[in-house]
């Protein structure tokens, strides 16, 4: 299966793409371009070994997932605990929870219907995205590193010199923020829009 090369619109749409999400893990635009630009020449550069497996998209990512990974290994910025933030984030949490830790009735996890189907269904990714893109960048950043990157906990804390405490609660919270975010925006709502 060929690469859709010979569309320039697919190709800068997925640039764009590509952009955002290394932009939103480097923190830095030229960094973010350069490995955008690195990653969609290694996938011209090889594109005969693309045999149709997954998607074109997916085959790209990954080359641009793995660009990031090295790059965020090979440095050693420093992010700053102001970043965190902690107010809006209990506050948010009050609403889930009440004062002995246990969820509010009318926030209580829904049941997921037929979650194998929800897989397969491209709207729940579109839903996902969109839910990933509304968390707070320091929450959305530490979980793309950990679960789309798969960066170890101690290579994360030591590129954004956070302590595994520290980690353990922002991707406790971007899992609370997604989780209701796609109950009240999938589940609860089916394939009704936005």
């Amino acid at each position: 299966m060929a690469a859709p090369s010979e569309s320039p619109e697919l190709n800068e749409q997925l640039r764009l793409q590509m952009l955002k999400f290394a932009t939103l893990q480097l923190r830095d635009p030229h960094m973010a371009e350069d490995a955008v630009q690195e990653a969609m020449l290694g996938a011209f550069c090889y594109a005969r070994s693309f045999n149709g497996r997954s998607a074109y998209k997916t085959w790209v990512f990954a080359i641009l997932k793995h660009k990031i990974a090295d790059e965020l290994r090979k440095r050693k910025r420093l992010a700053t605990v102001s970043e965190l933030s902690d107010r809006e984030d209990r506050q948010f949490e009050e609403t889930l929870f009440n004062q002995h830790g246990r969820w509010h009735k009318e926030a209580r996890p829904v049941r997921w219907s037929s979650p194998d189907d929800n897989l397969e269904d491209e709207r729940f990714w579109e839903i996902f995205e969109a839910c990933l893109n509304g968390l707070p960048a320091s929450q959305g950043r530490v979980f793309m590193m950990r679960e789309f990157i798969g960066l170890e906990s101690a290579e994360i804390c030591t590129e954004l010199a956070l302590t595994v405490s520290n980690l353990n609660v922002l991707l406790y919270r971007a899992r609370l923020r997604l989780r209701e975010c796609l109950e009240n925006r999938w589940q609860r709502q089916g394939d009704a829009t936005c």
